[in-house]
């Protein structure tokens, strides 16, 4: 055998080597994946995965980056952000440890699905958060990434999945009155048929409760046939959110749908809350310091009496206690859009999204 075949032999070898290894590596990386799930759900039961601490780890990347995810959205480093440490903060529970969030592995495991969020624009951030780390796990896949007006939509036609966003800031009817102009009917739902379908809903509403003067969406409240131009926000909130459950609970089978409620997201516009008092989150490039922050925005309480009541099971995407120490984690003047406005609401991303999809992407593992 002269050398030219033994050349061509020792390539085929090293060829047929590389292409065992790539399939050992994929299998044992979904082993890897299974066995963490299945370590998890053996000890649900003793951890609570929204308690614990933000642990900072230079070691660690984001799931994606402008390069990995064309329609990233609030890209804070894009847009001048000159500080990195926020990238690099990992949550980790008290007591237990939870599966990292691979792509690759919800893709199959959700094949053919359809996930909806709906919600305000903090429900956006979330949905934008997880259309990049899918993304980012098969960049060389086809899909389709459309922003409208309602309904946006992200699908990758490979795995048959759809996730998409669905625009509605208080769950309730807002509906236009000739004399009165904006009504809030707070025991109404008209636009429920959009929410069917679909084989996961995370659902959301808060921030728009609390707004006031030009950024107020609506004129007038209704109850039944009362009509109110002002009444307590949180008890229009909690009126509002037993409609919204009274609905689910009517209209949702548990056996075709799982069902999560997007937990309140806080904002940080008060800087005596982490001890400098005038300050907001411009500026701030670390967490609060320990694992209580001193205040809570009220919101959060009723979510979770009402879920409580609730005769069909929803899950409670339980993130405002995590999500306070992030007075880092805002765009504030790096928010893009022309306008240098402080955003002390919304979330850069990457960023702490990316966590709240990482305690998703467990919360479905458990259960489906």
């Amino acid at each position: 055998m002269d050398f030219h075949h033994i050349l061509l032999l020792l390539l085929i070898f090293l060829v047929d080597l590389a292409d065992s290894k790539v399939l050992a590596d994929n299998t044992n990386a979904n082993y890897v994946i299974n066995n963490n799930a299945i370590g998890y759900k053996k000890n649900a039961s003793k951890c609570n995965i929204y308690e614990g601490r933000w642990i900072y780890d230079i070691l660690s990347s984001p799931y994606y980056e402008t390069s990995t995810c064309p329609f990233i959205g609030l890209d804070c480093q894009k847009f001048g952000r000159p500080d990195k440490d926020y990238l690099y903060y990992q949550w980790q529970p008290t007591g237990c440890d939870i599966p990292s969030f691979s792509g690759l592995y919800f893709l199959k495991r959700f094949r053919g699905k359809k996930i909806l969020f709906v919600g305000d624009s903090l429900s956006n951030n979330m949905w934008v958060s997880l259309c990049c780390m899918l993304y980012a796990s098969v960049p060389n896949a086809t899909y389709s990434f459309k922003l409208n007006k309602k309904l946006s939509t992200f699908t990758i036609p490979e795995y048959g999945i759809s996730v998409n966003y669905l625009k509605n800031g208080f769950l309730v009817d807002l509906v236009a009155d000739k004399t009165r102009g904006l009504v809030l009917k707070l025991d109404s739902i008209s636009t429920g048929k959009q929410w069917l379908g679909s084989d996961v809903v995370i659902f959301n509403t808060f921030h728009w409760w609390t707004h006031t003067g030009r950024s107020k969406t609506w004129d007038y409240f209704q109850v039944g046939d009362r009509i109110e131009k002002e009444m307590d926000r949180m008890e229009a909130f909690k009126i509002a959110l037993k409609t919204w459950a009274n609905w689910v609970d009517h209209n949702i089978d548990p056996s075709k749908a799982r069902v999560f409620y997007q937990g309140v997201s806080p904002v940080h516009l008060n800087g005596s809350e982490w001890g400098k008092p005038g300050k907001t989150c411009l500026g701030e490039t670390k967490p609060v310091k320990g694992t209580i922050y001193p205040r809570h925005s009220g919101g959060e309480a009723i979510v979770s009496r009402v879920i409580r009541g609730m005769a069909k099971p929803v899950s409670l995407l339980d993130v405002t206690a995590m999500t306070e120490m992030r007075k880092d984690g805002h765009p504030s003047i790096y928010a893009g859009g022309g306008r240098r406005l402080n955003d002390c609401s919304h979330w850069c991303l990457p960023g702490v999204p990316d966590a709240w999809n990482q305690l998703l992407y467990v919360a479905l593992l458990v259960d489906v």
